[in-house]
Order: C-alpha cells, then sequence, then structure tokens
C-alpha cells in the first residue's frame, strides 16, 4: 500500500544506499532522508529534535509504511571497543548506551505512533550479532555488545507492545553483517566477508520486503536468519 518511507542516519553509509535503494523501488510516495545533517535535522542525543522530526513526518499526511533506523555506534576519536574491563569507563559505557540503545527506544517512542493503522508496515533499526548474548563466544567489546543487547530487548517490548494496535507491523532488529562503512573499516579482516554498502541494502530490503505482522519482534540477519537473542 502506498505510503512514506523513512530513513534515520540516512547519510552514513548504509543508511544512503537504503534511501537510495527504496526510491528504485518505486513503491513509495517519498522517501524521507532524516540525520544530523539532514532538514529537520535529527539528533539520537536530542529528543526534541527526534520529537520534531517525526512531527514533520507526520504532517506529511501521507501514512507512514516504513521506518529504517542505519544509525549506530562502535567506535570515534576518543572511544574505542574495550578489550578487557580494564578499558571500561562510565563515560564510554553512557556514550554506547545513547546511540546504541536509548536513541533507538527514543525513535520507538516519537515514530511507531505514526506507523500506518491498516496494511503492512516495518520499523526496522540497525543492531548487530554480537549484541547476542547465546552467540557471546569470545568476549570483548563490552559497550557495543551490552547496548546492542539492550537494543534488542527494547525492540522485543516495543513489539509486543505495537501488535495491540498495528497488527500488521512488524517492528524487528538486524544485523547488516560486515559492511564497508566507517564504522566496520579498523575491523576488516583478512577472510571476513565485507560487502559494499549497496549489496548489504538490498539484501536487507529483500528482507524488510517479506516481513508482516507475524515476524514482528524477530532478531534477523541480512540473509533472512533468525539470530539468537
Amino acid at each position: 500500500m502506498p505510503g512514506l518511507a523513512v530513513v534515520v542516519g540516512a547519510t552514513g553509509g548504509i543508511g544512503a544506499a537504503m534511501g537510495r535503494r527504496l526510491v528504485e523501488t518505486g513503491l513509495f510516495v517519498e522517501v524521507v532522508a532524516l540525520g544530523r545533517r539532514t532538514t529537520p535535522a535529527l539528533d539520537l542525543t536530542d529528543e526534541a529534535s527526534i520529537e520534531a522530526a517525526a512531527a514533520e513526518v507526520a504532517g506529511r499526511g501521507v501514512p507512514l509504511r516504513l521506518v529504517f533506523d542505519a544509525t549506530g555506534f562502535l567506535h570515534d576519536e576518543t572511544h574505542q571497543p574495550e578489550k578487557s574491563w580494564r578499558h571500561l569507563t562510565a563515560e564510554g559505557l553512557a556514550h554506547a548506551f545513547a546511540l546504541n540503545a536509548i536513541g533507538p527506544a527514543l525513535l520507538m517512542k516519537h515514530f511507531l505512533p505514526l506507523m500506518a493503522r491498516d496494511g503492512k508496515s516495518v520499523f526496522a533499526t540497525l543492531s548487530a550479532k554480537v549484541g547476542s548474548i547465546t552467540d557471546n563466544g569470545y568476549g570483548g567489546w563490552y559497550g557495543y555488545r551490552a547496548s546492542k543487547a539492550a537494543l534488542n530487548q527494547i525492540v522485543r517490548t516495543a513489539a509486543i507492545e505495537a501488535s495491540r494496535r498495528r497488527p500488521e507491523l512488524a517492528v524487528v532488529a538486524m544485523h547488516p553483517g560486515t559492511v564497508d562503512t566507517a564504522l566496520s573499516a579498523p575491523f576488516s579482516k583478512a577472510g571476513l566477508a565485507v560487502r559494499d554498502p549497496d549489496t548489504a541494502a538490498g539484501e536487507m530490503w529483500s528482507v524488510i520486503a517479506g516481513l508482516d505482522g507475524e515476524d514482528t519482534g524477530r532478531f534477523l540477519a541480512y540473509d533472512g536468519r533468525e539470530l539468537p537473542w
């Protein structure tokens, strides 16, 4: 059914590629790109900007069919993934949770109420396989693992609440795999399957396009595999 698509984190590698892919499908009346440098601007650490962006989307008067949250934080000039508990800091953990769990939770707070009430719709947010507690066999990366695990729980909880009024809405967490972006570049190594953003976006879109309300609350890989919590 016709409607809007929203991409959050639209200026990043995966977000920009997904935006292009959604336009190419011709399925949406408009694809709205949101991020810190867009108009309106959306900053995950500023709830007022999230609320304002959601209000702007709502004001277009077109049903919201898809929200794709392509945001995520692993490292920057100040923060690196912790290899040991010796590297843990309160500030570093708080920063990871602010961007990987709290920000996406606030996106759900303000955008899930806008999702179409009739017909299929999807809210997909990028998680990571390393956020799986069951799959953790190597340790390390405390803040990233823990914040993505928190995101997974938030997704599952929001999916249950949303299903009560929007039975055709799928709220899912997605693992994009290793993609050639600034986030993963320092940690790519020989033998690791690294895909370009356009390939990754195409794979994830194929999964998203096949979702319906029965899939809500799932943790999915880019190829459609169910991942353990």
